[in-house]
């Protein structure tokens, strides 16, 4: 192993905590418990692709929100390179909230 490498499971949790200070605009939650990062992946040389869903598929930051999200998991120490895949499928619901989410917006 590489001293400058970072253990993917360090390296996930400083990208979980980049990927919560990325808000959706009309949602007062960040994205991260809004339940709308789907998956994480690192490769071996900390090569990272992130897939995301929006609210909806008409969401007004649907160009905006995937480029904020590369932006700062490429900010995080030890990233190189990042892939934002953007999908709807399966759309997104008030099932993928956080607990934290739910109870920020009321609903526990």
């Amino acid at each position: 192993m590489s001293y400058n490498k970072i253990p993917k499971k360090v390296l996930e949790d400083a990208i979980v905590q980049q990927l919560k200070l990325v808000y959706d605009p009309e949602i007062p939650v960040d994205i991260y418990n809004l339940g709308l990062i789907y998956d994480i992946e690192i490769d071996d040389d900390q090569n990272v692709k992130i897939l995301m869903t929006l609210t909806a598929p008409n969401c007004p930051v649907a160009d905006s929100l995937p480029e904020e999200v590369k932006t700062r998991v490429k900010a995080t120490h030890g990233v190189k390179n990042v892939e934002v895949e953007l999908t709807f499928d399966p759309p997104w619901s008030k099932d993928f909230l956080s607990d934290e989410a739910k109870l920020i917006l009321g609903m526990m």
